[in-house]
């Protein structure tokens, strides 16, 4: 598998939008934008995101940061609030099921990577007192339960993180409409791949093998329905439906990072190297194999755009956008390093 020009992830970008308070949400070009404030969703992608990255010299700060936010933000149970003000102040916004979802995400994600011991001990007591999550949004239960994957791995007998991951096997796994229309959902919306990734969590977890084939049939059609030309022409911010026509805009960058993730999921599943593939198909899509032809990240900053439009980019280089571009390159080079110098030995075999 050869993508040359793929730069090795680094926080270092992310380390400039992250201050003692958290990561800030918004970018004016590369500049933080501090007075938008901060979020209870991003700094949970960062604290995931830098307990994988534990080598990285911005990896402990920025994990201690986004611990500290998160552990502000709880507020009892699955709740969170969801978004601070430069000021310290938080805001009035309702709770919402997303940011907790993704909050447990990246609390799992430390728990079971994070090479600081007090961050993994943090991490894990708070996902311990925030993980009875129930909702009935498939997207919030589905980063939940790939945080519960992640505590299980190191805990096996962690029952709230087993809960988790059954009830996203049971809301992930419905029926489409139709051999065209396989989709659970009558309209793909965003991190659309996030769902078959955590339904093949589920089967791992379980060794449901039916479980996993669903799961990798869906995915297999959601990459199949975004593939044009050779390279990825994601799913836009307003969504798309079985009529919608491609190309269309503005496609996100969280698009291409749910995707290298749940190909790379599901390449570690079955050891099937078309799996690969497809994780280096969305890396290639930051690096220019898009509907435009342009890079979807600064190579001087190693900040990742907001977003690809019909005639360019949206240059400004918030956190979502940029933690995207790092994890999908972090996908990339673990999928690379798996594969081994003869780029064909398989990462693990199917349940």
């Amino acid at each position: 598998m050869n993508t040359p020009d793929a730069p090795a992830p680094s926080l270092h970008y992310l380390a400039g939008l992250t201050d003692d308070q958290g990561v800030v949400e918004h970018a004016l070009y590369d500049r933080a934008r501090r007075e938008y404030g901060y979020c209870t969703d991003d700094a949970g992608r960062l604290l995931g995101l830098a307990s994988r990255m534990g080598e990285d010299p911005d990896a402990s700060r920025l994990a201690h940061a986004c611990l500290g936010f998160l552990e502000r933000a709880h507020i009892a149970g699955a709740s969170f609030r969801l978004r601070q003000r430069g000021g310290g102040e938080w805001t009035s916004d309702p709770s919402s099921d997303d940011a907790t979802g993704r909050a447990l995400l990246g609390l799992g994600t430390a728990a079971a990577w994070a090479p600081w011991p007090q961050v993994r001990l943090r991490a894990q007591r708070l996902f311990d007192q925030s993980c009875d999550l129930r909702t009935p949004h498939p997207r919030a239960l589905a980063y939940a339960a790939l945080g519960a994957a992640q505590v299980l791995r190191v805990e096996p007998a962690h029952r709230g993180g087993a809960v988790l991951l059954g009830r996203a096997s049971a809301l992930l796994d419905g029926e489409g409409t139709g051999a065209q229309w396989p989709w659970p959902e009558p309209r793909l919306s965003y991190a659309n791949a996030l769902l078959p990734e955590a339904a093949l969590a589920a089967a791992e977890q379980s060794h449901d093998v039916a479980l996993g084939e669903r799961a990798l049939a869906r995915l297999e059609w959601l990459v199949g329905r975004q593939v044009r030309g050779g390279h990825f022409s994601f799913v836009p911010a307003h969504g798309a439906d079985e009529a919608s026509s491609t190309p269309a805009f503005d496609q996100q960058a969280i698009e291409a990072c749910t995707t290298a993730s749940a190909c790379a999921r599901a390449f570690a599943y079955t050891g099937e190297p078309r799996w690969a593939r497809e994780v280096q198909r969305a890396a290639a899509w930051f690096l220019g194999d898009n509907d435009v032809g342009v890079a979807m990240f600064d190579p001087a900053t190693g900040g990742g755009y907001d977003g690809l439009e019909e005639h360019g980019v949206n240059l400004n280089q918030g956190a979502e956008s940029s933690m995207a571009f790092v994890a999908t390159m972090l996908a990339l080079h673990d999928v690379r390093r798996s594969l081994g110098e003869d780029g064909a030995r398989p990462l693990g075999t199917r349940r």
